[in-house]
């Protein structure tokens, strides 16, 4: 058992109740971002409509696209450039990673740009490996230009 309270102590008073939050402030952002968001996803929704775009990947334009940008960063990436601090160096990379992920994004799409793919694939993976573009990694990226090449 638990001892009693003196009779004599003061009874404690409850803790006040903290003051309601302004609704009508509160009220005004939420319905100004669901408006916003309504807003947004019309206009999207919108633009697609406008442009056509049915956003099959399956045959469509959106793999070729996709290879086709693949090939720009790697035309535009400089592995000597690789690893360099500064601007070079995160444009380097930022391509190199680029031509691998809309390879990828272009052979999810249509097998086609497979080839591609895989070769972007393992020139990455070899890289990532060894930490420099030996022989092997050079092989890879000459066989991804050459498909790029012929696209």
């Amino acid at each position: 058992m638990y001892p009693q309270q003196p009779q004599g102590a003061p009874a404690q008073a409850p803790h006040p109740a903290a003051p309601p939050a302004p609704r009508g402030r509160t009220t005004a952002v939420v319905v100004a971002l669901l408006a916003g968001l309504v807003l947004g996803g019309g206009g999207v929704a919108a633009a697609w409509a406008l442009t056509g775009d049915s956003g099959t990947t399956a045959k469509g334009t959106a793999p070729a696209d996709d290879a086709r940008a693949a090939c720009r960063a790697l035309d535009g990436f400089d592995e000597k450039k690789y690893g360099t601090k500064g601007a070079e160096g995160d444009i380097a990379l930022n391509r190199y990673s680029a031509a691998g992920t809309l390879s990828a994004a272009a052979a999810a799409g249509d097998a086609e740009y497979r080839p591609l793919a895989e070769a972007m694939r393992r020139a990455q993976n070899r890289q990532a490996r060894v930490f420099e573009f030996d022989a092997t990694v050079q092989k890879d990226l000459e066989k991804a230009r050459a498909i790029c090449a012929d696209l």
